[in-house]
């Protein structure tokens, strides 16, 4: 597998997940319940918290399927966290995972069993996670309908703020649905309006070549492939043809076995690839051993109102169903263009230790854009006065990197994604 086509499939997201939880709110021929219709929040409410989360949380959790396509049964699965205080005065965060190939569910910002650290998000925010549609032409229309018919089912949160978060692939997943919701509202009524403020997105792609330029200069920049592999590549890889996937596979020996969502973390033993991670590695090199053991628990899937109809399968945290999509862009250089004349605000924000989607070629793709930079480089500081990272504030988006912080910012560094977030939804610089 090449850089290029690696960056697309270790990203990060959602296809076994979302094949199987999508026919597991499907109507079956022994009348199983089926999750069309919009239904009352009441039915999603997960009344007794998960299996083994630990006692006395303090917000309320809600899970289920909220249909998407009549016609052909499509129905997309959401988790939903409630903030632990006043949730009604707080902005709603609607997660979008990376990918394609990976879940929305049990990744870093989840609450899991964390729910009463001192950075857990729901502080801030009501956060609604979204397993998206398999079918990748859809998505963004599938996603604004979600949205649409999700406010039906919690119609007490229409008129909250909304933001649109992802990492990784969701460089193309958050820009085109932030764009459907823009022309939705500009042809719609006031009172079917969504509320959209701004986006947010973590070490998310934005353009190919630059992307691709940007990894390599990465990998030689911290010492990881050698001089001559490093000078081949840039000969030879700004297109994938088959003597660049020769110097790709010496560069993959040089790299060796390092986990590239965090080049200096642990890696898990028996990760079939350093360019198909299939688990998250952080403080827990195989965590995501964990996630499938527990999410694959019937009692687990009956909490989270899944798996209904019983499906004689399990469910995976990444799958290789679309590892290769061919609808995405070369570019969204002119989505994010369109965007930034709406007046949307945007936070693009880099793990500075990612080699997936490096914090070179965030600033590669940036400088391609030739934005006027409003404020440059410099410093952030978290509540503790320590360097977070650094940012660069331009007219139309901020940019800030995330200090020791790998592919899924929030899992290796809570504390400045958590400070990181609490600055953007409230405006400060």
């Amino acid at each position: 597998m090449s850089f290029r086509r690696a960056k697309r499939a270790a990203r990060g997201t959602s296809a076994d997940m979302e094949v199987a939880f999508t026919e597991m709110s499907l109507e079956m021929e022994d009348g199983t319940k089926s999750s069309s219709d919009v239904g009352k929040m009441e039915d999603d409410l997960i009344k007794d918290g998960l299996p083994g989360q630990p006692s006395g949380v303090m917000f309320k959790q809600y899970a289920g399927y909220v249909n998407v396509d009549k016609v052909n049964g499509r129905n997309l699965f959401y988790y939903f966290v409630e903030a632990a205080q006043d949730p009604l005065s707080k902005p709603l965060i609607l997660w979008l995972n990376g990918g394609p190939g990976c879940s929305s569910l049990g990744y870093e910002d989840m609450p899991g069993t964390e729910l009463q650290i001192h950075y857990s998000w729901s502080l801030l925010l009501v956060l609604v996670f979204l397993i998206l549609a398999p079918t990748p032409t859809t998505k963004a229309e599938d996603s604004y309908t979600f949205l649409v018919n999700w406010f039906k089912k919690f119609p007490h949160y229409k008129a909250r703020d909304l933001y649109v978060m992802g990492e990784s692939y969701a460089g193309y997943y958050v820009p085109e649905l932030a764009e459907v919701i823009i022309k939705r509202n500009a042809m719609g009524e006031p009172i079917s309006k969504i509320q959209l403020k701004g986006i947010m997105i973590g070490n998310g792609i934005m353009n190919e070549v630059t992307d691709v330029r940007g990894t390599y200069d990465f990998l030689w920049s911290h010492a990881l492939i050698s001089d001559e592999t490093y000078q081949r590549l840039r000969e030879n890889c700004m297109v994938e043809t088959k003597t660049c996937q020769e110097f790709e596979d010496a560069g993959k020996m040089e790299f060796g076995a390092i986990d590239p969502s965090n080049i200096y973390g642990p890696s898990c033993s028996h990760s079939d690839s350093p360019w198909r991670t299939k688990f998250l590695v952080g403080y827990f090199p195989c965590e995501g051993d964990y996630v499938v053991n527990y999410l694959n628990l019937p009692h687990v899937q009956e909490a989270l109102h899944a798996n209904q109809t019983k499906l004689p399968y399990s469910w995976q945290l990444c799958s290789d169903i679309i590892d290769y999509w061919k609808d995405s862009p070369s570019t969204m250089f002119p989505t994010y263009r369109r965007l930034i004349a709406s007046g949307l605000r945007i936070l693009l924000f880099s793990g500075d230790v990612d080699v997936i989607v490096s914090v070179t070629s965030t600033r590669y793709s940036i400088d391609a854009m030739n934005m006027k930079v409003i404020k440059p480089w410099h410093p952030w500081l978290d509540e503790t006065s320590d360097v977070g990272g650094y940012q660069v504030i331009y007219d139309g988006l901020t940019f800030a990197t995330v200090r020791e912080a790998g592919h899924q910012v929030p899992e290796y560094q809570p504390r400045r994604a958590f400070a990181l977030l609490r600055r953007f939804l409230a405006a400060e610089n």
